[in-house]
């Protein structure tokens, strides 16, 4: 029987998928062709189809080929043609160090599988309920990216490096979430993620299994169903506790600087009020004093002189001047002083 390849290609494609000729289809045809040669060609051929694709192999571009020699680790393939030794001799293990894995921790996502492992409600609850610093239990979901780094140690170092991987980023994350209160669990998810970020990688590099955390989100975290409408009242209480001892703070610091403010001005004013009294009194002292040293010398004299001196301050003080005579002897005609018209003045 002849030959006919593209028969045998136009009957596969009819067929649902239009899957291409397979090998044993290609075997089946070399079965049925017979050369003038005879079998021995087709012997060659077959055996030359079989060494071919025992020996080249391909690696895509962003992935490496762990390259193993009888089960032993021998070198690493890079991404293009290559070649390995045929049957069997040498086995070639695909990795991508371009992808980026994930893996789901306290809750499921559509899919509801990891790495062909079910994660049932009840294992999600309980990896999500952890117990915080100060006591209180947190359901805490979260996702762990990352990278395979190493396909040696990814390989060869860890028997099961993704189971590892979750048992060590549940470790982790309990530790971080450990060491801090509710209220930060819930409110500072960022920071907690970062934390147990890097304490998740310092484990996994200790257990050489060659994965690079690219990064760790947290989840919206929360209290257990049963006590959330009593944590939401505790919560409520505090915020309203700590508005009340904000707006005595606001209180405190309008009042205290006022009452501080009119203490010392109060203080100054007193301080300004002596002073000017001390000076007064000093001012007079050494007035008086001066004027008695000039009485001394001549007291007629100083005395006539104060006698004037008080007049001068006095008399424009007076609304109304009077002038009697010294030797006026009958009272009489003082009575009508006020009401004269031509009274002097």
């Amino acid at each position: 029987m002849a030959w006919d390849w593209e028969k045998l290609n136009r009957q596969h494609q009819q067929q649902p998928g239009g899957v291409p000729p397979q090998m044993d289809d290609i075997i089946n045809q070399l079965k049925k062709f017979k050369p003038p040669g005879g079998s021995l060609l087709i012997i060659v051929v077959i055996a030359a189809l079989m060494f071919g694709y025992s020996v080249f192999f391909t690696i895509e571009s962003g992935s490496v080929g762990v390259v193993q020699r009888f089960g032993k680790f021998v070198r690493i393939a890079e991404p293009g043609p290559n070649f390995k030794l045929p049957f069997g001799i040498e086995k070639v293990t695909k990795v991508r160090q371009d992808r980026v894995y994930k893996e789901e921790f306290g809750f499921q996502s559509e899919r509801g599988e990891i790495d062909g492992r079910y994660e049932s409600a009840s294992d999600s609850a309980n990896i999500s309920l952890m117990l915080t610093g100060d006591l209180n239990v947190a359901v805490v979901p979260w996702i762990v990216q990352y990278k395979i780094k190493d396909p040696y140690n990814f390989l060869f170092k860890v028997k099961d490096a993704n189971g590892l991987l979750r048992d060590l980023s549940e470790s982790s994350m309990r530790l971080v979430v450990g060491d801090r209160s509710i209220n930060e669990v819930i409110t500072k998810r960022d920071e907690i993620a970062v934390e147990a970020q890097r304490v998740l990688q310092e484990e996994l590099n200790a257990a050489e299994t060659g994965i690079n955390v690219v990064t760790v989100e947290m989840k919206k975290t929360n209290v257990p169903t049963p006590v959330q409408a009593s944590f939401n009242e505790v919560n409520q209480a505090t915020q309203e506790k700590e508005k009340m001892i904000y707006q005595a703070r606001e209180d405190y610091n309008k009042a205290i600087p006022a009452a501080k403010g009119e203490a010392e001005r109060t203080i100054k004013a007193a301080e300004g009020y002596a002073l000017d009294r001390i000076n007064r009194a000093q001012g007079d002292a050494a007035r008086f004093t001066d004027l008695y040293s000039e009485y001394v010398k001549a007291k007629d004299v100083t005395k006539r002189r104060l006698y004037l001196e008080s007049l001068k301050e006095l008399l424009p003080k007076i609304n109304r001047k009077f002038i009697v005579d010294a030797d006026q002897k009958n009272i009489l005609p003082l009575l009508n002083l006020g009401n004269s018209e031509g009274e002097s003045k």
